[in-house]
């Protein structure tokens, strides 16, 4: 298997010409104008007419499989267009024994009577690549059920995060723009590496859970939760409790298998609230007993260092093949926001891959495993790499 991509970006208003121009320059990269999958991000007028900007794309690409989805921003080349109109295009072919299976899913039925239908066999598959409207679709149930069909099998992706000037979803899939549910492709005979930077450094010592239900822990290492807590603040540098003051997190190791755990081991979820009577902490998942768990805690160095650490564990993880290129999937909290100047994702992907083309959108969650299973991230930068 030999893959090669190409990435392309325009800030052009005429959404036929803009398609164009952005599939061109992936095309002109890619060195082939027949890939097997081309993926688009649209944003801003483009939205209003993507059936045009669809055409511009096709027309420039032939693409086998083509997905995307609106996006409140864009990146490739380099650059992220946070804002505005603007069309984002990735393109690749896989060589001759692989295949990019393309699938709209969507919800039928209501309430307890729901059902998930569309969703693709993924027996065979070597990974897949979800991009999901969040009004109309659970994509949290949906990677439940990938996990549980093909356990293990990576699954990258994100939310859109912007929609039809109608108030519809903004997917595309093929020729076809869905107002609602996900779009995706699942891959067979590729080799996707995942890359998952949670953009948040863990402080203070690991602690288990000694007694929780649900999503709350009332105990951890066999006192109340807030007291075990407040006790690790207390031992940690001047500097190190000023970051935890700007917003405290919890890291849960989902592999426990592991002899030490790492930044990489932790689903990172937020401190939800505090219940001071009974000493209990609610938290963004589902927790057990005998879970290992690390104050976590973002700011912009430490996301800044964490996305360059994930991106040199899959480059050494290649095994000295260069990368081909990369999807990228970044909150729409990061950017200027988080780091104070522009392009700081976009341009750390393309220094610490080398130039591989790479493109993607600021998204309104992110999907990207840990400890073997995928999961639906905030704040973080997920990639989808595939070495050549």
């Amino acid at each position: 298997m030999s893959v090669t991509a190409g990435a392309g970006l325009s800030a052009g208003h005429d959404p036929l010409e803009a398609g164009r121009d952005a599939a061109g320059a992936a095309a002109r990269s890619l060195g082939t104008a027949e890939p097997d999958l081309a993926v688009v991000f649209a944003s801003g007028r483009h939205l209003a007419g993507p059936d045009a900007l669809l055409a511009g794309v096709r027309s420039a690409l032939r693409p086998r499989a083509l997905i995307g989805c609106g996006a409140g921003g864009v990146l490739a080349e380099s650059r992220e267009l946070e804002s505005g109109t603007a069309v984002a295009v990735w393109a690749a072919d896989f060589g001759d024994a692989a295949a990019a299976t393309p699938f709209h899913a969507s919800v039928e039925g209501d309430g307890e009577d729901a059902w998930l239908d569309g969703l693709p066999e993924i027996a065979a598959a070597s990974g897949a690549i979800v991009l999901s409207d969040p009004y109309s679709f659970p994509a949290e149930v949906a990677l439940a059920e990938f996990q549980e069909r093909a356990p293990g099998m990576p699954v990258l992706g994100g939310l859109a995060s912007a929609r039809a000037p109608g108030g519809g979803g903004a997917l595309f899939c093929g020729e076809q723009v869905c107002a609602s549910g996900a779009v995706g492709v699942t891959l067979h005979g590729v080799e996707m590496l995942p890359c998952v930077s949670q953009g948040a450094a863990p402080f203070g010592r690991e602690v288990t859970i000694t007694a929780a239900e649900g999503n709350v822990i009332h105990e951890l290492a066999g006192r109340p939760a807030i007291e075990t807590v407040q006790r690790i603040i207390a031992e940690l540098t001047p500097r190190e409790r000023a970051i935890v003051a700007g917003g405290l997190l919890i890291g849960i190791v989902i592999d426990s298998g592991k002899p030490d755990y790492e930044q990489g081991d932790f689903l990172v979820r937020g401190v939800l609230g505090a219940d001071p009577d009974t000493g209990s902490l609610v938290v963004g998942a589902t927790v057990r007993e005998g879970q290992i768990v690390r104050l976590q805690a973002r700011d912009a160095e430490s996301a800044d260092a964490d996305l360059r650490r994930a991106l040199r564990l899959r480059t050494e993880a290649m095994h000295g093949r260069p990368p081909a290129g990369a999807l990228l999937f970044s909150c729409n909290g990061r950017g200027r926001a988080m780091f104070g100047t522009p392009d700081h994702d976009a341009t750390v992907v393309d220094r610490e891959l080398h130039g591989a083309p790479a493109a993607g959108f600021f998204a309104a969650g992110e999907i990207g495993p840990v400890g073997g299973r995928s999961f639906l991230h905030g704040f973080t930068a997920t990639l989808a790499v595939f070495p050549q």
